[in-house]
């Protein structure tokens, strides 16, 4: 019995580089195991991923050890933010109220 494959892509998106790595995977396999399938650790040595936040086509996996893949799927790493999106618009917009004092 021959058993049936399914292709997934695996991405990742480091500050100075990218990559889009194609892995043909057992059906039923894991996000997770195809990950480590995917031989992504290996080229992002920084990489944790046992414990990294992943996703599948921007939508957030929440337990990745337990959710199979799906042929087409597109699997997302995501790094941490190096900011808060708040913050940066909250000392925006006071940057702007303030230049907005200086020319009045």
């Amino acid at each position: 019995m021959v058993e049936s494959k399914v292709d997934v892509e695996v991405v990742y998106a480091a500050v100075d580089r990218q990559v889009l790595l194609a892995v043909s995977v057992p059906a039923g396999t894991t996000v997770r195991a195809a990950l480590l399938a995917s031989g992504v650790g290996e080229t992002f040595a920084e990489l944790d991923l046992t414990h990294c936040p992943v996703g599948i086509f921007g939508k957030v996996i929440t337990d990745a050890d337990t959710c199979p893949v799906q042929a087409g799927d597109r699997i997302e790493i995501y790094r941490p933010l190096l900011a808060d999106p708040k913050e940066i618009r909250r000392l925006r917009a006071a940057k702007a109220a303030e230049a907005k004092a200086r020319n009045q």
